[in-house]
């Protein structure tokens, strides 16, 4: 027996911002549930949990991870959604290209790319 995928679940009631931020702002596209959960996603799916201290560079607990192809181009979708930028983005010297945004439903979102 071998885990298949991990997946976050982010409790809300505001269904209607959390679709048009995950679709519209991160890039996922939404599927087909029964009406009481949203489901998003790619056509990939990848397994990793990550147990951490606070953050060392941050100094904010991301909730999610999100690794997106064009990280410049996620935080320009955020700055014109009106989100709210916790953590700018940012070249890390470990080879990530991210930052931190805070979701409709109060969840930060860490949103990387590798670089």
């Amino acid at each position: 027996m071998g885990v298949k995928r991990i997946k976050p679940n982010i409790l809300s009631e505001r269904f209607e911002e959390s679709r048009s931020f995950y679709n519209d702002v991160i890039g996922l596209r939404e599927g087909d549930g029964p009406d009481w959960i949203l489901f998003f996603g790619t056509d990939q799916r990848e397994v990793q949990l990550s147990v951490m201290k606070l953050d060392v560079k941050a100094h904010i607990h991301p909730d999610v991870s999100i690794e997106v192809d064009d990280v410049d181009d996620v935080y320009g979708r955020a700055q014109t959604a009106g989100a709210e930028i916790v953590y700018p983005l940012t070249d890390e010297e470990w080879g990530l290209r991210r930052f931190f945004v805070r979701d409709p439903n109060g969840a930060v979102i860490n949103v990387t790319q590798h670089v």
